[in-house]
């Protein structure tokens, strides 16, 4: 008895992962759009990014918020949180998603 009760626990944690994943990538698709990335860019740079930044580094991002004019304003904006790694996805992510290289 005590075995199924472990391996429900087990599969509910690995359910709720999936959840918090799809809700993580959700909401960064929303900032990229409230920021000025087309959806489709937007929905495209969100599933890299929710898979490859931690919850800290994505609040750190959230918070730059507001609409840019320009691909280079999101970039600088970026840049004033200094962390590079998030930078170096954030890029790469916009140039394989723009290229048509992930989807």
């Amino acid at each position: 008895m005590r075995s199924i009760g472990l391996i429900f626990a087990g599969l509910a944690v690995l359910a709720l992962g999936g959840c918090v994943k799809d809700i993580k990538q959700d909401r960064v698709k929303v900032a990229l759009m409230n920021t000025g990335f087309s959806e489709e860019l937007s929905d495209c740079m969100a599933h890299r990014m929710a898979q490859k930044l931690t919850i800290a580094q994505l609040r750190r991002l959230q918070e730059l918020g507001g609409p840019k004019q320009s691909w280079m304003d999101y970039v600088a904006s970026v840049k004033r949180v200094h962390d590079p790694d998030a930078m170096e996805i954030l890029v790469s992510s916009a140039a394989l998603c723009r290229a048509g290289l992930i989807h």
